[in-house]
């Protein structure tokens, strides 16, 4: 089936875009949120090829842009970690209202922190996944270290990240540096499925094993093997989708 184009209203009111991909043969299985990586998009490969992935195993997956990014409203300068965790929360409530809740969150990178805050307040999900997640929000300040005093000095600064330039103001800092995940992870009475690649060089698998550490059973962990941060080869999310598919089917009720 051809992806659908949805619109919905953000946290803080602004129109968010995303895309809807539907399995081929009828009823879902279940449906699924997919959470981008830091300044990503919805479109980035790895999230595309992984939602359609899971539309062949059976899932409707909607994937979407958080605020300030990609095709949706608002200025990326305003919004923080919490207004991250806010959209999905904003995108479950819209999935509830007019499709089916989401029983299955996954996320990308600093969406994979973002899934584990937003999944309490989601009461259909049954199941989250990460994907080369941080153990600590905060891990995104080591990418803009040679402008965090700048930005402290001025309260905003342009910095360079995945080679294009960011306003990135001090609440955004303070919000990150206040974000705990400790209490998160261990409180998350979902099944919690981590997926990370031992040669990622932007999160390193270290982070996987302090989630990992964090959680209560049921809990599960895969290494992605020689896979890019990014996911950036077909092959590797492709087979994150089948075995994430293969794993979840465990904590559907029907």
């Amino acid at each position: 089936m051809p992806t659908e184009r949805i619109e919905f209203p953000g946290s803080d009111g602004h129109r968010l875009a995303a895309r809807l991909e539907r399995p081929e043969d009828g009823t879902p299985r279940a449906h699924a949120l997919f959470a981008h990586c830091f300044t990503c998009t919805k479109n980035l490969r790895a999230a595309v090829q992984m939602s359609r992935a899971l539309s062949q195993e059976g899932f409707a997956v909607m994937r979407f842009d958080f605020t300030g990014l990609g095709e949706s409203e608002g200025d990326f300068a305003d919004t923080n970690f919490s207004s991250n965790v806010a959209d999905l929360a904003a995108a479950g409530t819209f999935m509830e209202k007019e499709l089916e809740g989401p029983r299955l969150l996954v996320g990308h990178s600093l969406g994979g922190a973002a899934v584990l805050h937003a999944a309490h307040g989601l009461e259909s999900v049954r199941a989250v996944a990460t994907i080369g997640a941080p153990a600590d929000p905060a891990h995104v300040l080591s990418h803009m270290e040679a402008s965090r005093d700048e930005i402290r000095q001025r309260g905003e600064a342009q910095v360079s990240l995945g080679g294009r330039p960011f306003t990135i103001k001090e609440q955004f800092l303070e919000d990150l540096e206040s974000s705990r995940m400790d209490p998160v992870v261990k409180e998350l009475d979902r099944a919690l499925l981590i997926l990370h690649s031992p040669r990622d060089e932007i999160v390193g698998v270290d982070n996987a094993a302090k989630l990992y550490t964090m959680a209560k059973h049921p809990k599960s962990y895969v290494s992605l093997d020689d896979a890019d941060h990014l996911l950036m080869k077909e092959r590797d999310s492709a087979y994150a989708a089948r075995l994430l598919a293969a794993w979840v089917s465990r904590y559907l009720d029907d």
